[in-house]
C-alpha cells in the first residue's frame, strides 16, 4: 500500500504516504533528478559549443557537476521552505527565499531541467509535508504548482533574464494554486467571497509578497553577478 487514509485535526480526509509510498517517492525523485541532468547536461554542451562525436556526447549527458547543482537546489529549497517568515493556518507561507532557488535549475539549465527538477522538489515537499485531500488536488499543488519554477528556462539568455525567469516562473506557480484553491479549498472562503476571488486573493498574499521580497534582492548586483558566476561554473 502506497498510502494511508486519515482523519486530520480539521475533520478532513487526506492520503499520507506509507514507508513503501515514501520509498517509490524517492525513487521518483532519483529519476527526476537523472532526467535532469540530462536534460541540464544537453543544455550545456550546446551553450558552450562542444565539437564533440555523438558516441561522446551521449557518453557525457550524466555528469556529476550538473546532478551535483540540481540536487542542491532541491535540496536547500527544501531547507528554505522550512524556514517560514509567514505561515497561514490552512497552507501557504512565505519562506526565506526559497521559490528562487527552485527557479536556479532552468534559469542555468533551461526549461527541461528546470521543469524536472521542480517535479522532483514536489516530491520531496510530498514526503515531507504532504497535505492531499485529492488526486487531482496533488498534481496541482505539488507536481504542476512547483514543475513551474522551470518556465525560469524560457529567459535563461535573456537580458536580466534571471528576474524575467523568476517572475515567469512565479506566475506558473500562482496560477496553478489558484486553480486548487478555487477548486478544492473553495470551503475556507471568507464570509462574503467567492472561492476563485478568495484563491486569487489569498495565495497572491504569500506567493507575492515573497516574490517582491526577492526581487529587491535581485535588485543588488552583488546578488545577481554572484549568480551569473555560478551559472558560468554550472555551464563549463
Amino acid at each position: 500500500m502506497l498510502y494511508d487514509v486519515i482523519t486530520n485535526e480539521w475533520g478532513e480526509v487526506t492520503y499520507i504516504p506509507t514507508p513503501m509510498g515514501k520509498t517509490f517517492l524517492v525513487s521518483m525523485m532519483v529519476i527526476l533528478l537523472y532526467g535532469a541532468v540530462w536534460c541540464a547536461r544537453r543544455y550545456a554542451l550546446r551553450q558552450t559549443a562542444h565539437k564533440e562525436s555523438e558516441t561522446e556526447m551521449k557518453k557525457s549527458l550524466l555528469t556529476i557537476k550538473q546532478l551535483t547543482f540540481c540536487s542542491m537546489a532541491v535540496a536547500l529549497g527544501t531547507v528554505l521552505s522550512n524556514i517560514k517568515l509567514f505561515h497561514f493556518p490552512t497552507g501557504g507561507s512565505i519562506t526565506l527565499f526559497s521559490m528562487l532557488i527552485i527557479c536556479l535549475p532552468g534559469y542555468f539549465f533551461g526549461v527541461g531541467a528546470g521543469f524536472l527538477s521542480g517535479l522532483a522538489y514536489g516530491i520531496l515537499q510530498l514526503i515531507i509535508d504532504p497535505y492531499v485531500l485529492f488526486p487531482v488536488q496533488l498534481v496541482l499543488d505539488y507536481f504542476l504548482a512547483f514543475g513551474a519554477f522551470g518556465l525560469s528556462g524560457l529567459f535563461a539568455n535573456a537580458k536580466a533574464g534571471l528576474a524575467k525567469g523568476y517572475i515567469t516562473g512565479i506566475l506558473g506557480r500562482y496560477t496553478c494554486t489558484v486553480l486548487s484553491g478555487w477548486i478544492f479549498f473553495g470551503s475556507y472562503a471568507w464570509e462574503g467571497w467567492g472561492a476563485l476571488p478568495y484563491s486569487i486573493v489569498y495565495n497572491a498574499i504569500y506567493i507575492f509578497a515573497e516574490a517582491a521580497a526577492t526581487l529587491v534582492i535581485l535588485s543588488v548586483p552583488a546578488v545577481r553577478n554572484g549568480i551569473g558566476r555560478i551559472k558560468a561554473m554550472a555551464l563549463t
